[in-house]
């Protein structure tokens, strides 16, 4: 697996908040239960993307989780980043030290290729667009029957 599950867990909860109302703050509970995704492991990855600035969180009775700037603005990579890190950009897919031109591993040409197309999709793909997709062609976020919750 290239992402992290926390990753993956952190790219569905931003979209998920990017299908809805701007700046509506839901709480995690909700995005967890929607999502089928652990609360407590769900309020550390979101920790991380507010630390980021990715999302804000609100306090109280009416508190919950939000993005903290515009849907536009907001690319996939920053989600990765935020989450994961940059290293998988720049490692050897079988992790082998020293890869490179001089040394290679047998797939180094192939991921060097591959690598750079997902990270230019991940560069030019905001939240926005990917949460368009979802509302108008009615994609699913997770494998949660709707009518259980």
């Amino acid at each position: 697996m290239i992402l992290s599950k926390t990753c993956i867990y952190g790219i569905l909860a931003t979209l998920h908040l990017a299908t809805k109302k701007d700046k509506e703050y839901l709480p995690i509970s909700q995005i967890a239960k929607e999502l089928d995704i652990s609360f407590h492991f769900l309020t550390k990855i979101l920790q991380k993307l507010t630390q980021q600035e990715i999302m804000s969180s609100y306090r109280g009775p009416n508190g919950g989780i939000a993005l903290a700037r515009p849907k536009e603005e907001i690319k996939l990579m920053d989600i990765v980043v935020a989450i994961d890190g940059s290293e998988i950009f720049e490692q050897c897919l079988l992790k082998l030290p020293g890869c490179g031109k001089l040394k290679p591993c047998p797939l180094h040409d192939e991921w060097g290729l591959i690598r750079k197309q997902i990270q230019e999709m991940l560069n030019q793909t905001s939240v926005a667009s990917v949460a368009e997709k979802i509302v108008k062609n009615s994609l699913r976020l997770a494998d949660v029957n709707p009518l259980e919750l």
